[in-house]
């Protein structure tokens, strides 16, 4: 029973990294026990057992609050995420037996290549619970993910963990700790010392969070309660104090949408004027019966619109039924009346002071989205979401989590407005200023700087670290050498009895 007791710890441990706790230096021993589990069970249903555990725990209270949403959202979510731990846990199994340096980079290679798939596939993927997000956030770290990525520290998180598991059954075996350790924390120290920095002009920006009257509901007039709230906020700023105001994912929408409704959009235009300063406003606009268009819509000092960003990444079973017709069956599926239209490229915003990006909510938790944007030209980014699903819980900080760390490794301020979650401003180097409260209906005003010194070199060669992990797991496994797969038997171990140790070769 020691294995799944250690596939439970690890969940725990791993859980415990990520907010609400954000005990983000345990993502680096998390791995630990469950690859430990693993090397100790002879049976291959036993290591597929095993991996389902950690990942129904782990995942299942990560991610508890999509229960909130109904059980038909939260189940299928963490049962795939739980399959796909099963499923790398028998990788894990199978090559239990390999020297130790080579089970080392398979292991590590495995890893991160489970990581790759989950963030794109089924339907565009899911990040939430990547090592690395936990790893990347620790001081230090995060100064460090301009350069590996949140991918990379997955990759160096996991080395430490599959080190400390070889040295802990060989003192043999010191040397693949001592090396992922020192190359821990050098990447550590020189994220610290060599932070990114944006160093272009300021821009004066007030994030309006104008709150819902009726968050995880829907009551009468809701739509027009909310633009009239984040309206009459915005009318309190003095004019001339800023140069950018941001208005949260769906603070318009329905009949009170700024490109189907001229007074609204008139209102919005004498704010700009008034203010003297550009105004992002995120809404939904209806398309057809059938299909909405979620989108952040930019005015300028005179009022004029001047382009829009169409969100290109809806959330599965949120902004659209995958399979809509085979699911049919599903009533709960039917709270998802019409399905979003996706946008179709980046699209960037010229201020004085320098380009704007910005994509909606979800998107935020995808660097391939964001690096879409900088290599359009941003120099710093806007996240507009919403997080009125999900009340007072942790998603808020999980969701500030992921785009803290996205901002860090494109070395770029963050504006990430929320509706009901919380708001804040994230600096290139990964610092937090003020945040707003959940549920409430405030204005937060701060500064974000343009970035003119290049590009980071994740934002040029993206996820490299990742791919030379992958790619060393191939060569691994591909070249002739001491090892091979040992399947053994799915119900009862080999007859050889007690598992073989073999000495590094």
């Amino acid at each position: 029973m020691a294995p799944y007791f250690a596939a439970i710890i690890a969940a725990v441990l791993m859980w415990a990294a990520f907010p609400p706790l954000g005990w983000g230096i345990l993502a680096f021993l998390a791995p630990a026990p469950l690859l430990w589990g693993l090397r100790h069970v002879e049976r291959a249903w036993a290591a597929v057992g095993i991996g389902f555990l950690y990942g129904m725990v782990f995942f299942g209270i990560l991610l508890q609050y999509i229960r909130l949403a109904g059980f038909v959202a939260w189940a299928p979510l963490v049962l795939w995420l739980a399959i796909s731990s099963a499923a790398y846990s028998l990788f894990v199994w199978v090559f239990r037996h390999w020297p130790a340096n080579r089970w080392f980079f398979l292991i590590v290679g495995g890893w991160g290549l489970w990581e790759l798939i989950r963030a794109r596939f089924p339907f565009g993927g899911f990040p939430w619970g990547t090592v690395g997000y936990a790893a990347g956030s620790n001081p230090g770290s995060i100064g460090a993910v301009q350069w590996i990525g949140p991918s990379g520290w997955s990759v160096l998180a996991v080395a430490l963990s599959a080190g400390l598991v070889l040295i802990i059954e060989d003192r043999e075996n010191w040397r693949l700790l001592v090396d992922s350790a020192v190359a821990v924390a050098l990447v550590a120290l020189a994220g610290s010392l060599f932070a990114a920095s944006p160093e272009g002009p300021t821009v004066r920006v007030a994030i309006v969070q104008g709150n819902s009257p009726c968050p995880r509901t829907h009551c009468q007039n809701e739509k027009q309660r909310i633009y009239e709230s984040h309206l009459e906020l915005t009318r309190a700023i003095p004019r001339g104090t800023v140069d950018l105001v941001v208005w949260p994912e769906n603070s318009t929408g329905g009949l009170y949408e700024p490109e189907s409704n001229p007074d609204v959009r008139a209102e919005i235009a004498n704010e700009a004027r008034r203010l003297h300063s550009y105004i992002l406003v995120s809404g939904t606009r209806s398309v057809s019966i059938e299909k909405f268009a979620n989108v952040n819509m930019m005015f300028d000092p005179a009022g004029l619109k001047i382009g829009e960003y169409k969100k290109r990444h809806p959330v599965p079973f949120g902004e659209y039924v995958p399979l809509r017709d085979l699911l049919a069956f599903i009533p709960q599926l039917n709270q998802v009346p019409r399905d979003m239209v996706r946008g179709t490229e980046s699209v960037v915003f010229d201020l004085p002071q320098g380009v704007l990006g910005s994509v909606i909510s979800f998107e935020g938790a995808f660097p391939r989205r964001i690096r879409s944007e900088v290599e359009a030209g941003a120099q710093a980014l806007v996240v507009a979401t919403n997080e009125s699903t999900w009340g007072t819980t942790e998603a808020s900080d999980q969701f500030i989590g992921l785009t803290r760390v996205n901002a860090a490794a494109f070395g770029q301020d963050v504006v990430h407005a929320a509706i009901t979650g919380k708001s804040v401003i994230i600096q290139a180097d990964g610092t937090l200023g003020r945040e707003t409260g959940l549920l409430t209906a405030e204005i937060l005003e701060g500064e974000i700087r343009m970035r003119t010194g290049g590009k980071t070199l994740y934002a040029r060669f993206g996820d490299w670290l990742l791919w030379l992990a992958i790619a060393s797991a191939v060569v691994s496994m591909a070249v002739p050498g001491e090892g091979k797969p040992e399947f053994g038997s799915w119900d009862r171990p080999p007859q050889m009895g007690k598992r073989q140790r073999r000495q590094s070769s």
